[in-house]
């Protein structure tokens, strides 16, 4: 059955190109490399970017050396199969990357922090049903469990699995999914992308790290210890580079014996590069500027408003990089010493509401179903289940304006917190629950705790709404849902 309905959703691909591009007439000759269909028209005015983008199954389109390219996926050969069955002269496949040989934009600091963005967003994305997947899990294990419905014991099997099993099955695991990804999206070997995830949470190193060492030798070369899974910038950093490294490998080791050293030499070289200089880059710079910003939060005044603005701002980026884990423990050290924490784990609440209220923004905001749907079970895997990845990566990186939309609301809601002074007294819950932190300051506190949430959601919510896509997203995402009702 499930063949089927991919050989008809191929199939309907096939025919609105066809379609799009001005029929079988208009087509002189088409071929396909490992990603897109290469199309030669008869009348090259014919096609619409914006009409062929809207085609639900098809990534994007462009022209390039006279030809219409067509970005389809791994799919594209099936897709090509069904377009030759419909009368099109086909030239079979192109064994050559087509990104190669596009006309290369001058690299300017813009255009670098682009490139970025889009690396970042593009690993992203493909992991986002799996991010999902285990963020509804754990959603549904907190709706069920004793802090909500109370259907489930907290220890009871059903809730252990929902709540730690199989959300850690997703997110423990991060570096070997997005060490697939991140490898997919620049060409290196998948299976060693995968591998050099694996390597940085192999349990020989999450063992050294759980015990309290702080250092180990890699080849007689010091690594710093850090414990990697959940974590996203160590094995971001790594796949370019290994990328490279792989490459040299293939171009000066002969074919007979390619399939046994390439891979062995390029994890020979990685594994030091990694462990010793890339994957540390990002606890080193998070024990700095987690240091520097909980000083600064227990400064008092200006000092300290200020940088909770800065935490409720950009608290998302530190857990995408892993860096927020120094400051977490710093909070949780202050709660537990002090009895109270006034920066830290206020900051990180709020952002979280900015981040929610950027998913809802977009849910507002968007016309395609399925973008609609993807974007309130982004809003609430977070409001309920206490995840936000979700939403940082399926939304945020997607339409990377509407990260504006997360800054600004966690910004004005660390601001009104700090003027306010709200204080944290227990370890709250991570979704909407976390809430019950405030209670025990007093009235005002559990007021004022309140507004600057909520500001932070309903200002996040409104800057995505109204300035989180460019008008061409808005016009895909118009045509996109136009084809999905005239397909209904």
């Amino acid at each position: 059955m499930k063949g089927r309905a991919m050989a008809t959703d191929n199939d309907r691909i096939a025919r609105d190109v066809l379609a799009a591009v001005g029929g079988t007439e208009n087509v002189t000759s088409a071929t396909h490399c490992m990603t897109r269909l290469r199309i030669n028209l008869k009348d090259e005015s014919i096609p619409d970017d914006g009409k062929m983008k809207a085609i639900k199954g098809v990534l994007g389109a462009q022209w390039s050396g006279g030809q219409y390219q067509v970005i389809i996926g791994q799919n594209v050969p099936k897709v090509y199969e069904a377009l030759i069955k419909l009368g099109v002269k086909g030239g079979g496949s192109i064994d050559e990357n087509l990104d190669a040989g596009l006309t290369k934009e001058k690299l300017t600091p813009k255009k670098i922090g682009r490139n970025i963005l889009n690396y970042l967003s593009k690993s992203m994305v493909g992991l986002i049903p799996l991010m999902m997947g285990a963020a509804m899990f754990r959603t549904v294990a907190v709706v069920a469990g004793p802090g909500m419905l109370n259907l489930w014991a907290e220890d009871s099997e059903i809730y252990t699995l929902f709540y730690t099993w199989l959300y850690n099955a997703g997110y423990y695991f991060m570096p070997i999914y997005l060490g697939w990804s991140a490898a997919k999206q620049l060409g290196a070997s998948q299976q060693l992308g995968m591998m050099m995830g694996g390597v940085l949470i192999a349990p020989t190193l999450i063992g050294l790290a759980t015990a309290g060492t702080t250092t180990t030798a890699i080849y007689g070369i010091p690594a710093v210890v850090n414990n990697y899974s959940t974590t996203v910038l160590p094995i971001i950093l790594c796949i370019p580079v290994l990328w490279q490294v792989e490459r040299f490998f293939k171009k000066v080791i002969p074919d007979m014996l390619a399939t046994v050293f390439v891979p062995f030499l390029t994890m020979f070289v990685m594994v030091p590069v990694g462990l010793c200089i890339l994957a540390p880059i990002g606890s080193i710079l998070g024990g700095f500027l987690g240091v520097t910003l909980f000083n600064l939060g227990s400064a008092g005044g200006i000092v300290t408003i200020v940088a909770l603005v800065v935490i409720a701002a950009f608290w998302e980026f530190l857990v995408m990089t892993g860096m927020h884990q120094v400051l977490i423990a710093l909070g949780i050290t202050q709660i537990l010493t002090a009895g109270s924490e006034a920066c830290v784990m206020v900051g990180g609440g709020i952002a979280q509401f900015a981040t929610w209220g950027m998913a809802f923004g977009a849910f507002l905001r968007l016309k395609d179903p399925d973008a609609k749907g993807a974007n309130l079970g982004y809003f609430l895997s977070g409001f309920l289940g206490g995840v936000t990845e979700p939403a940082l990566y399926g939304c945020g990186f997607k339409y990377t304006r509407a990260l504006s939309g997360m800054v600004v609301g966690g910004a004005v809601g660390g601001l009104i917190a700090g003027i306010f002074g709200v204080t944290c007294y227990v370890l709250g819950a991570t979704n909407i629950l976390g809430l019950v932190a405030f209670p025990a300051g007093g009235t005002g506190n559990l007021i004022w705790g309140c507004v600057a949430s909520f500001a932070a959601f309903g200002v996040s919510a409104v800057v995505t709404y109204l300035f989180g896509f460019t008008s061409q997203q808005l016009e895909d995402d118009k045509n996109t849902a136009e084809a999905a009702k005239l397909a209904a």
